[in-house]
């Protein structure tokens, strides 16, 4: 064998290696794009059965769903009627509903700002009624008192004052110029927001004298079923810890007894002094500021004169003029005074309706005619057997008659014989 053979023969064997490298590299392609192209088939082909498979499960879970907002909608309820805001229901077209506190014995209310607001209601000739709650009953704001107007509340003597007028348009300050509402507006704040707190401070260290004092019947005006000693003792130890700490938190519970009733005194020399010898504070006519006064004044002039009290006590000995005040103002817009503390009626203002016993005074009044009836037919009796027995005495006499006009005329005829 030549050596070009040789040399030819390891060239025609590289060549038929590199032939069979190519093939094999080619059928290697081959099969990976046949993997590659089967495996995309079966991903495309499990990716539609899952969305054939999701569309389906989303169909089924919605025909459930379905039926359930139809039955939920068929069985909601029908909405239920917004709870009420007010307790008078029943109310009359543009009356004020007043829930204020019970009366006492000797005062229309012994709370300042409750007397406030019903003295203002009647000097300015608002109809009103009081509602007889029994202290069951507080404004949204927690306080007393406050009012219901044609369905809706106001709360805050202040505020209900402002609203009430604006409603009915009455203002008892509109004549006042800028400076006289000035000094009203800081001589209300100085007896609210001051005066007030020495007054609950005296009635918390005193809780007794202030019942005793203005002659509170604490089972009238709570309605409670508790005996009244015990009542009694949970209203002083309630009354006296939640009243000193609400005047402790004022500032003035952190005084002396002397240093308090001595600033009791500076507020109501300020009131003396401010009035003079005025019919009212800003002449003939009374203001808000008149209202304001009279009943914080009120609150100590009707103080049983059997119980101690240092503010009572100065203020009659050097505050005359303030006394006047309040009794012109009570005797002008308070005529029924005395009758509303002797009842505790909280409407003696109202006409009084027609007595709920007509019937049974009819009833009474026909059980009268009966006794009536049976005592005529009684007395009838008695006179016809009366009758009878007087005609029985006539007959009786007649005959005795008849019979001696017999017994004479036979006498007589033997005489006339002979």
């Amino acid at each position: 064998m030549s050596n070009d053979e040789k040399i030819a023969t390891p060239v025609v064997a590289d060549e038929v290696k590199t032939n069979n490298k190519d093939v094999a590299e080619e059928k290697q392609q081959l099969i990976e794009e046949s993997t590659t192209n089967k495996t995309n088939e079966n991903e495309a082909a499990a990716a539609a059965e899952t969305n054939g498979k999701t569309q389906q499960v989303d169909a089924t879970a919605a025909e459930p769903a379905a039926a359930d907002a139809a039955a939920s909608a068929k069985e909601t309820p029908v909405a239920k009627a917004p709870k009420p805001t007010v307790h008078k229901i029943d109310f009359e077209k543009d009356v004020v509903y007043l829930y204020q506190f019970s009366r006492t014995a000797n005062i229309p209310s012994p709370s300042c700002f409750c007397l406030k607001v019903e003295t203002w209601l009647r000097m300015a000739g608002i109809k009103y009624q009081n509602v007889d709650h029994k202290l069951k009953f507080r404004s949204s704001k927690g306080q007393l008192p406050f009012v219901e107007l044609n369905g809706e509340e106001i709360a805050d003597s202040a505020v209900i004052i402002k609203e009430v007028g604006r409603h009915f348009n009455s203002d008892m300050d509109s004549h006042l110029s800028a400076e006289q509402r000035s000094v009203a507006h800081a001589t209300t704040a100085m007896l609210e927001n001051h005066f007030h707190w020495i007054d609950v401070w005296w009635r918390s260290k005193n809780p007794d004298s202030m019942l005793d004092g203005y002659k509170m019947d604490l089972k009238h005006m709570t309605d409670s079923k508790m005996p009244a000693a015990l009542l009694k003792l949970v209203y002083r130890m309630t009354f006296r810890r939640k009243a000193l700490k609400k005047v402790r938190a004022t500032g003035i519970g952190v005084h002396t007894a002397d240093e308090i009733i001595k600033m009791g005194q500076d507020d109501l020399q300020v009131l003396i002094d401010t009035l003079g010898d005025k019919p009212y504070f800003f002449g003939d006519e009374p203001t808000i500021l008149d209202v304001v006064v009279f009943s914080n004044v009120a609150q100590l002039v009707v103080v049983d004169k059997q119980v101690a009290h240092p503010l009572r006590d100065w203020m009659l000995e050097n505050g005359n003029n303030l006394v006047q005040h309040f009794e012109k103002i009570k005797e002008k817009y308070y005529p029924d005074w005395e009758e509303m503390c002797q009842t505790l009626d909280l409407n003696t203002h109202l006409p009084k309706p027609p007595a709920p016993v007509q019937e049974a005074e009819k009833k009474e009044q026909n059980g009268e005619t009966k006794v009536d009836a049976k005592e005529v037919s009684a007395t009838a009796a008695t006179t016809d057997k009366e009758e009878e027995k007087e005609k029985q005495v006539e007959d009786e006499k007649e005959k005795e008659t008849t019979e001696e006009k017999s017994a004479t005329e036979a006498e007589e005829k033997p005489k006339e014989t002979n």
